[in-house]
């Protein structure tokens, strides 16, 4: 890869989360197809996340301090100096608009990945890879460019190409997954894989985590007391197959919901994160998923009717499918490769210096 970098200022630990780092993962495996290299200035928890990131090809540089205070603008700034990327990614909620001016200040290409709406934006480029909010909720400067919504959802590549598999239901029995995210923040996928055993018609559950996953060892001890029904999987290789076979899921409204959308699977939605309401009532909107409400307010029964309803109707399980296909096609990440690559070209360039 001989063209200039991109750098990626991304944590992920218990705190913050970990659906930053993923999908700022995604955007960057589609940057190098374009040969373009990415360098991650992070800090991490677990650790073995950085040995994650650079088998994808990437670099990790440990960042000294937590992404948005005044220590990290200073690091950032100098190894933006260091390495001349041709633009720095901040998916961070914590970065204010004035972390962001500085940066901007530096000659760089500044990008937001954001999904809140919260603060100004002086960043040339934001990029709210879920469902909502809309461009009417966020301010930015003039000259901004804005891309939202269905149109970029960050889709794996391996999650995409389950849609040529799945183009019809499997064959029964029925077979479930719970699939909350990177972030389980409430703990709630083990009891929604007992909630989802004791369905009747519900034969085998999958449940879908990290390697990084707070619960991971109950879970594993659940599936140990049945393993003929339940399985954990942890293996970012064997989700795909997973996705393919099964009939239904579990979500919460995040990005592995538009993944999930994105091959057809019918969705139950579990709200767990105010920043992920828009993107679960867009699903619903659009007949791709039912959702079930906030987390502490669904009850057993809520779920198991529901469940019951939806395996009772081969005709609403088709509808979901087709209109999650419809919905999400999976090449958010080229289309945003694409944006950049304009911004990032040197006429381009030229234009806005001119312009300011």
């Amino acid at each position: 890869m001989t063209r200039a970098p991109i750098l990626f200022r991304v944590d992920a630990g218990p705190h913050p989360g970990w659906e930053h780092l993923s999908r700022c993962l995604v955007l960057a495996a589609a940057m190098q197809r374009r040969r373009r290299p990415a360098y991650f200035l992070s800090q991490l928890g677990p650790g073995s996340l950085g040995l994650a990131v650079k088998r994808a090809g990437n670099d990790w540089l440990d960042a000294d301090s937590p992404a948005g205070t005044p220590e990290d603008l200073e690091e950032t700034v100098q190894e933006v100096r260091r390495l001349r990327p041709a633009a720095v990614v901040v998916d961070a909620p914590e970065a204010a608009d004035g972390y962001l001016e500085a940066l901007r200040h530096t000659g760089a290409l500044v990008v937001s990945l954001d999904s809140l709406a919260a603060v100004r934006f002086p960043s040339r480029l934001i990029v709210n890879p879920l469902l909502g909010p809309g461009r009417e909720s966020y301010e930015f400067a003039p000259g901004a460019q804005l891309l939202l919504g269905a149109r970029y959802a960050l889709v794996r590549p391996e999650i995409r190409r389950q849609r040529p598999v799945r183009a019809q239901e499997p064959a029964q029995p029925f077979r479930a997954i719970v699939a909350l995210g990177d972030d389980d923040p409430n703990a709630q996928a083990g009891a929604l894989t007992k909630l989802l055993l004791n369905c009747p018609k519900v034969s085998r559950v999958d449940v879908l985590v990290r390697p990084y996953q707070r619960d991971l060892e109950a879970l594993q001890e659940l599936a140990a007391s049945c393993p003929e029904r339940l399985e954990v999987v942890s293996e970012p290789g064997e989700v795909p197959l997973r996705i393919a076979r099964c009939h239904f899921a579990v979500t919460a409204g995040n990005a592995w919901a538009l993944e999930l959308a994105c091959v057809g699977v019918p969705q139950l939605v579990v709200v767990q994160a105010e920043a992920h309401w828009p993107t679960a009532q867009r699903l619903e909107e659009e007949g791709a998923a039912t959702c079930l409400g906030w987390h502490a307010n669904v009850s057993a029964q809520t779920v198991r009717q529901a469940v019951a309803d939806l395996l009772d109707d081969p005709l609403e399980r088709q509808g979901m499918a087709r209109c999650g296909r419809k919905l999400i096609d999976g090449r958010g990440p080229d289309r945003l490769v694409t944006a950049l690559e304009v911004l990032m070209h040197p006429s381009r360039q030229v234009q806005v210096r001119e312009a300011a």
